[in-house]
């Protein structure tokens, strides 16, 4: 079981969920795995009071709760850069999923969820929402941030597929290249879905001649 090395910081973590034995799972995992819980909530309000308060490095709540909704926190915490969150949820829905990201989500936890799957989410959480803050702090506007960060999603996952790249290492990539050609981030991150679709497109065309029944 991989935990947070010895000497390094231990990150600090509010978990919010209305059921008990969820947080009391969560606790357990996290303490375990070498985190510090600072704190916990059995409501959206009292997570956001919470964070105000303490300043954690990350929450990891539920979807679903009590008063403020997971989702509604996230945007809040996340108008208010406080700190990045992460959603435990027990649904697939498209449209949850879309608005969580609209609203900063950085990570996802899908119950019931295992110890050896926190830790891979809670660091590519904070990956991205440093990400982020480097979005914001080259678009100089929240809305755009979030804006320009759907782009380069979708940009780093081209990347990844087409280079075998880690996430990260697609991120670098867009902002060496963003930095190299004097362009922003989302300019780049444009160019790059473009020419994936352009060869996209080209290559179906090219299917299409080749098969029979398209002629």
């Amino acid at each position: 079981m991989n935990r947070v090395e010895e000497g390094a910081t231990r990150w600090r973590i509010i978990i919010a969920d209305d059921e008990s034995l969820i947080r009391l799972d969560l606790r357990e995992m996290l303490t375990h795995l070498g985190y510090d819980v600072i704190g916990e909530a059995g409501d959206g309000k009292s997570a956001m009071e919470l964070a105000r308060r303490l300043r954690p490095d990350l929450l990891i709540m539920d979807i679903k709760m009590p008063d403020l909704d997971g989702i509604s926190a996230a945007e809040e915490l996340t108008r208010e850069r406080i700190a990045p969150v992460v959603l435990v949820t027990a649904y697939s829905d498209q449209e949850l999923v879309e608005r969580a990201r609209e609203a900063g989500v950085v990570g996802y936890v899908v119950k019931p969820f295992r110890e050896a799957e926190l830790m891979p989410v809670i660091e590519l959480s904070r990956a991205r929402f440093d990400e982020f803050r480097t979005l914001e702090r080259e678009v100089g506007n929240l809305k755009d941030a979030l804006e320009t960060r759907k782009l380069i999603e979708r940009a780093k996952g081209v990347l990844m597929e087409t280079h075998g790249l880690r996430e990260s290492e697609a991120f670098h990539r867009i902002r060496k290249t963003s930095m190299d050609a004097r362009k922003s981030m989302k300019e780049v991150a444009e160019a790059i879905l473009l020419a994936h679709d352009m060869d996209f497109s080209i290559g179906n065309s090219n299917g299409d001649e080749d098969d029979p029944e398209s002629i």
